[in-house]
């Protein structure tokens, strides 16, 4: 650089130079290091107050030549001219370059989707890493994991049940009935029967089935159902690793361990054995040895290849292929649908056997029926109430939780139910009572012979199952009479006829079959319809109503009774509610809609599979079968002025992990208050001085119904007060018959009586047990009932006289010819020319029986019988003799025909 351009020294201690310079430095005149190279403030601008320079007062050297030197300088180590951020895009020194990373991602020096694109060095290392962790795990799995031991694994924790009050009730679920047998005393017809069915490849497969494996581990992980092992190999597994039900992936993933090391490690005869020896076949049976006991009394060694194939049906669930049935755990499962699946499975099961080469076409040609079984062993449940009581709370946990059949009899769990210990007790004293004081199988065998009681006590304000009698002994008898039986509840259906008339109103005879509300008048209970004998049923518009076959239908009163006085016979609703008039109610159903009627039984809790006949007149008169816990449970919807709420039995649900199940209450509006109000003080009037006096409570107000079915088949009484709604029914019916069809018997003569029905032994049982079971609880009335609805039919005058019963004028020697009895011989005489066909079909065969009934009036009582052709249900006169009645003493309500299997003709299953 040229002399000229040098600038002169400045003078020291001041100026821009010495600033420059920065602070002064130490005395030795030892130089400093340039500015900047710490990087930090100090030293690009001194740490003086006053802005010293970098050398102190007596050093006289110059750090730098010039201002190029200077330049230099500062694009080495930094200077004034360089930014504050070494990282910043200033112009002097460029960024470092970027420190390498393990895993480039983002990517570097890459912009836009590129840099969020992995690279296949990224992809390839990730899916190694991936498949090494996989085989890490799988090794350190199977090395924990270990084959397990069914015998070791034989007893299965409790099942603790609560009462109502908190005390325990029983344990059970865990003690498990099973026998280990050798392979060698297991018949190769079943081996192959499983094996033909269930897993054809066993004998050559590795133990698992990956496809099976990813469906449960799937459905595990969305929260579906878990799925069992499709393998024999891994059900085997899964039996025997009872200390472990738990339904998550972790288990489920562990249960894979132990399968594909028992499909290395065991022979396939070891794990076909510990399969059979493990499996549940139903009935409390575990294990083959179990199984053949249960079901046949035998050892499993000399089973048969029809009885092998039968019992791997029981393998698929036993709930729906034991042909005994077990309704009480699914309403699905009756003794008929069982046998026909199990019939089906056990033909398709023998089928394999012989496609697959294991039976010969001749050996299976032998074994086309269902083998000869025999009925539940009592040794395998619990004795008196106590069973019904587990069965059911067993049943609302399978149909209401998550909890499945299966984890039930792993054990485990606490249970706390509905159940009132005193009431159950009390129930059962008042039917044992009734039973011991009049039914005697040894002094009348023709008439007292399979006579059964059922009952049910529900809480109108929870829905809570206080109590229920399901029959002697469930040692003894089998089916819960508190579920549903079959039974036909006849006259105790009228008030949900009552409830629609008076909520949905009846229709305008001018207008269409479809009316809007504003189209339909309410009815008042005091609205007056015909009580006549044989009453010629009309549609709403007037019009005669016919069946299929084009025959009309007269409907008949008990003992051939007309109510009220000639000419039009006319009663109002509460009298022919309390004298149960047939035909009143028949026409009030007609002219509402049957529709609307069906609508407000379901509405009040009646299940729709338990009513049938719907599109027939008899509908309104009782020809459905619910259960008596529904029957209770609809009344309780009345009792709680037409809050509805679900019958329930179990509280709550408690594992070692907490509790699992909480009820939660559910409560609907069925009907306004107005109009239950208003079907209660009606109801009222029946115990008042109706059918239902024997059903008096001192000092208490009490609403219900007597029913008596057609051919006396079944009675009885539902009723409530404010606080309990309590349904009773007797029947007689031999549901212990192997391998046939349960058939409803006839009550005439049964416990010295010409007839039961609603009002005598039902009614009997019911004041017995609501007396103690409402002891020391506070007498409670019902609401007083809001004017309802219109008069409609209403008296033209007030001077016209109060209506009485009276012999109705068409009850002449040839009178309208009802329904034959199951036999050929006429439950009346034969019609002349001129008469209308009537009963329920008219004059078709099989027609069920035309029974008398026996009323409370003063011109003796009123009832519905007669049934319609082919089993279907009705109601005929029954005031005539007949080969199977005797005197009449009784109301006969609804009915049903000869033919119970097939569920009264056209009404079908």
């Amino acid at each position: 650089m040229s002399e000229h351009r040098r600038k002169p020294p400045q003078p020291q201690g001041g100026g821009r130079a010495a600033a420059r310079r920065g602070p002064s430095g130490s005395s030795s005149g030892r130089r400093a290091a340039p500015r900047g190279a710490t990087g930090s403030p100090a030293d690009s601008y001194g740490s003086g107050s006053h802005g010293a320079g970098t050398y102190g007062a007596g050093d006289e050297q110059r750090p730098y030549g010039g201002r190029a030197e200077a330049r230099r300088a500062a694009q080495r180590g930094g200077g004034r001219r360089r930014g504050a951020d070494p990282s910043g895009p200033g112009r002097g020194r460029t960024a470092p370059p970027a420190k390498k990373r393990i895993i480039d991602y983002p990517r570097a020096g890459k912009d836009g989707w590129r840099r969020w694109t992995p690279s296949w060095k990224l992809m390839t290392g990730l899916f190694v890493g991936f498949v090494g962790s996989l085989v890490a795990v799988a090794g350190v799995g199977y090395a924990m994991v270990s084959v397990p031991n069914v015998a070791d694994t034989a007893t299965a924790q409790n099942n603790v049940y609560y009462w109502s009050d908190g005390s325990e009730m029983v344990r059970t679920g865990g003690e498990i009935n099973r026998q280990i047998i050798d392979y060698s005393d297991i018949p190769a017809e079943m081996r192959y029967a499983v094996i033909s069915q269930e897993n054809k490849t066993f004998e050559t497969d590795s133990g698992i089935d990956p496809k099976g494996i990813a469906r449960a581990v799937f459905n595990m992980a969305r929260g579906g159902q878990t799925q069992g092992g499709s393998t024999i190999t891994q059900q085997y597994v899964k039996n025997a690793m009872l200390d472990d039900q738990s339904q998550t992936v972790s288990r489920k993933f562990k249960e894979i361990f132990v399968a594909i090391k028992v499909g290395t490690d065991v022979p396939k005869d070891e794990i076909m054995a510990g399969y059979l020896n493990s499996a549940y076949y139903g009935r409390g049976a575990y294990g083959l040895q179990a199984a053949s006991r249960a079901y046949f009394n035998k050892d499993a060694t000399h089973l048969n290849p029809g009885e092998c194939a039968f019992l791997a049906a029981m393998l698929k669930g036993a709930t729906y292929y034991d042909p005994a049935g077990a309704t009480s755990i699914d309403p699905s499962a009756t003794a008929e649908a069982n046998k026909k699946r199990a019939e089906t499975q056990m033909q398709d099961t023998l089928d394999k056997m012989v496609e697959y080469g294991h039976l010969s076409a001749a050996e299976r040609d032998k074994y086309t029926t269902l083998p000869k079984w025999q009925n539940p062993r009592s040794n395998t449940r619990l004795s008196g109430q106590i069973g019904y009581l587990v069965d059911l709370a067993k049943a609302y946990i399978i149909n209401n939780t998550k909890i499945r059949a299966n984890d039930l009899q792993q054990g485990g769990y606490q249970i706390h139910t509905t159940f009132d210990k005193k009431k159950v007790k009390e129930l059962e004293e008042a039917v044992t009572k009734v039973r011991k004081t009049n039914i005697d199988p040894k002094k009348r065998p023709t008439h007292d012979t399979y006579v059964q009681f059922g009952g049910a006590s529900v809480d109108p304000g929870t829905g809570a199952i206080k109590a229920i009698y399901g029959g002697e002994d469930a040692t003894k008898h089998f089916t819960n009479n508190a579920d549903a039986t079959g039974a036909q509840v006849g006259s105790t259906f009228k008030p949900f006829v009552l409830a629609a008339a008076m909520r949905d109103g009846i229709r305008d005879p001018d207008g269409d079959e479809v009316q809007p509300q504003d189209e339909r008048t309410q009815v008042s209970p005091k609205s007056r319809f015909s009580g006549q004998n044989k009453l010629k049923i009309k549609n709403y518009n007037g019009t005669v109503w016919k069946n299929e076959k084009g025959e009309e239908w007269l409907q008949t009163n008990d003992d051939h009774i007309s109510y009220g006085s000639a000419p039009d016979y006319m009663i109002d609703l509460r009298e022919a509610m309390r004298e149960s008039v047939n035909s009143a109610f028949v026409q009030l159903g007609m002219d509402v809609g049957l529709d609307k009627v069906k609508d407000a039984a379901l509405d009040a809790g009646l299940k729709k599979d338990s009513l049938t006949g719907t599109t027939y007149p008899s509908f309104s008169i009782g020809i459905s079968d619910p259960s008596a816990i529904r029957m209770a449970g609809a009344y309780a919807t009345f009792a709680a002025s037409g809050q509805q709420n679900e019958p329930f039995s179990v509280t709550s649900v408690v594992n070692k992990d907490g509790r699992i199940y909480q009820h939660e209450d559910a409560t609907k509006t069925a009907f306004t208050s107005k109009i239950a109000d208003n079907v209660t003080d009606v109801l009222k009037t029946v115990v008042e001085k109706g059918t239902g006096t024997s059903a008096k409570l001192p000092g208490r107000e009490v609403a219900g119904k007597t029913g008596t079915t057609d051919g006396n088949r079944s009675a009885w009484f539902v009723g409530y007060t404010p606080q309990l709604s309590t349904a009773i029914s007797m029947f007689r019916l031999d549901d212990d018959a192997n391998n046939k069809a349960r058939t409803f018997l006839p009550m005439f003569g049964t416990g010295g009586k010409d007839k039961i029905h609603g009002a005598s032994f039902p009614a009997e049982i019911w004041h017995d047990y609501m007396l103690q079971a409402l002891e020391g609880q506070p007498s409670k009335s019902f609401p007083t009932p809001q004017p309802i609805g219109e008069i409609v039919n209403a008296a033209p005058s007030p001077t016209t006289p109060a209506p009485t019963a009276s012999k109705s004028e068409t009850a002449d020697p040839t009178p309208t010819k009802t329904t034959p009895t199951p036999s050929t011989t006429p439950t009346t005489p034969t019609p002349s020319p001129t008469e209308t066909i009537c009963g329920f079909f008219g004059c078709s065969d099989n027609g069920g029986q035309s029974n008398g009934g026996n009323g409370n009036g003063a011109n003796g009582g009123n009832g519905n019988g007669g049934n319609g052709a082919n089993g279907g249900t009705g109601d005929g006169g029954g005031g005539l003799p007949s080969p199977t009645t005797s005197e009449s003493s009784g109301e006969n309500d609804g009915g049903q025909g000869s033919n119970w299997g097939s569920r009264g003709g056209v009404f079908g299953n």
